[in-house]
């Protein structure tokens, strides 16, 4: 089991960055703590499509806050703090001169884009199913203990209709399903919620139902699962099934197969 331990276990204490003072176009910008600043907003997400466009997705471009609020038909303030929570959110990095600012979209940035993106495709192309092609990899070997564990096992049973083999298949991603896997997101999932016993909480879950396609033939139901609180890699996924694929499937390490996931 690859990413998948270290995700779904959530220990009890919070980290929390200090707050800081950052320059900014308007001057002096108290920046809030993680833990109390608010979720990415339209405003911010329409400046990060601005800045892709210019071509801060590929590379620094220069930006000046006056000229991002003509765009915007904001005020410079209002760019300048959009700017500022995007930066604060990890969207963007950002290098302040003195007549502006070289900004570039990071890669939590661009993950935000494509998932908007996947959205805009659902909305406008019929098919809302999902095929990510890849490798058998080798996982870390933890599986067997967290799928096992009560409080997942149960859900599992109660939300999936059946007890997982206590392990996962990792699939290694093709480069083109890593930048498509974002699609997932648009998709329903089945919520696997978090948990605690008497020494740890547990992290939330989403599961996503799907169809395994291998030369050897295909299986279902298998369901990839996506830790909700992670940054997981991006170039894998985890699936989990009521049999051991490997066995059902004759797969061993390298071997290419396609996940069909499909909306719930």
């Amino acid at each position: 089991m690859g990413g998948l331990p270290q995700a779904l276990h959530v220990g009890r204490s919070k980290f929390e960055r200090h707050p800081k003072t950052i320059i900014a176009c308007g001057g002096l910008v108290d920046s809030m703590s993680n833990t109390t600043r608010a979720a990415v907003g339209s405003d911010e997400l329409a400046v990060l499509k601005l800045l892709a466009l210019d071509g801060a997705r590929r590379g620094e471009v220069k930006v000046s806050c006056a000229n991002l609020a003509d765009r915007l038909d904001a005020s410079s303030q209002t760019a300048s703090r959009r700017l500022q929570s995007l930066d604060d959110d990890g969207l963007v990095d950002r290098d302040l001169v003195s007549d502006g600012q070289w900004v570039q979209v990071t890669e939590d940035g661009e993950r935000l884009l494509e998932s908007e993106y996947e959205d805009y495709r659902r909305i406008f192309e019929e098919s809302t199913d999902l095929s990510l092609a890849g490798t058998v990899t080798g996982g870390m070997g933890e599986g067997r203990h967290y799928i096992n564990l009560p409080g997942y096992k149960r859900q599992f049973a109660d939300k999936l209709g059946y007890e997982p083999f206590p392990g996962t298949l990792n699939v290694a991603l093709s480069a083109q399903s890593q930048r498509e896997r974002a699609a997932m997101e648009s998709l329903d999932g089945i919520p696997i919620d978090s948990w605690e016993d008497e020494e740890r909480t547990y992290g939330s879950a989403t599961c996503y139902s799907g169809v395994l396609e291998a030369d050897s033939g295909t299986y279902e139901p298998v369901h990839v699962i996506v830790p909700d609180r992670t940054h997981h890699d991006e170039d894998q996924i985890e699936l989990i099934a009521p049999d051991r694929l490997r066995d059902e499937l004759d797969l061993d390490d390298g071997d290419d197969v396609v996940v069909h996931v499909e909306d719930e």
